[in-house]
């Protein structure tokens, strides 16, 4: 018979994970990882009504995709565009980006099946006699190891080709140049973080679920349990 457990602790954990997960692929999925030196906007195609309100704006490059302002010339308008300049895997700027690319993928689908697996755990809390708490939690480690890896080569890429066209000729390994980091870098920082967090709260939420307390009222015939 299946139980529905719910305690604060456990949902908390699942909330978490969800969380995690989501954070981490909105940020690898950005362009918003470096923000580029100013640029100045083109006066060619604006009036002079319009040209003195014109101010520099900043591009900006992800791993595999950036954000750029073109111009409208029928309608006298700046518009940014964003999107991959990759076609493909090959096509991403740096090898230590492809490498980054790699080790966020996996991580990010470790997270993703976790989260996927955590909404259950109110049902299900363990599978071959073996916590799912417990092996939810590792993977959690796992894939906080490969975002690590993936966070730490990252900026070795910072002296290719395509980051010094947007972050100058003093952009190298580890050194931004005229670059400064967006906020899908820190997204992803602190998703990381969060991560090996779930892995510790998880055995939490694993002790919160088969407490005295929650034995107590399944021997009682209750099928729905929740607990503070």
């Amino acid at each position: 018979m299946c139980h529905v457990i719910v305690t604060c602790r456990s949902m908390l954990w699942t909330l978490l994970s969800i969380v995690v997960a989501f954070a981490e692929l909105i940020a690898f999925m950005s362009a918003d990882w470096l923000i580029g030196k100013a640029k100045p906007s083109s006066s060619d195609d604006v009036d002079n009504r319009t040209r003195g309100s014109q101010e520099p704006y900043h591009p900006t490059l992800g791993i595999y995709g950036r954000c750029t302002r073109i111009s409208n010339m029928q309608l006298s308008r700046r518009d940014t565009l964003c999107g991959p300049y990759a076609e493909n895997f090959n096509e991403i700027a740096s090898g230590f980006w492809q490498a980054t690319a790699i080790f966020l993928a996996v991580g990010i689908m470790i997270l993703c099946a976790v989260a996927f697996v955590s909404v259950f755990t109110m049902c299900v809390q363990s599978i071959m006699k073996k916590s799912i708490f417990n092996v939810c939690g590792l993977l959690q480690g796992i894939a906080g190891l490969f975002l690590i890896l993936g966070l730490i080569l990252y900026p070795a890429g910072w002296g290719c080709q395509k980051a010094i066209s947007y972050c100058g000729p003093y952009a190298s390994a580890y050194k931004l140049g005229d670059c400064s980091l967006g906020w899908a870098f820190y997204t992803a920082i602190g998703g990381t973080i969060l991560t090996f967090i779930c892995a510790v709260f998880s055995a939490q939420a694993e002790i919160a679920t088969s407490s005295d307390k929650v034995q107590e009222e399944i021997e009682e015939g209750k099928n729905l349990i929740c607990l503070l």
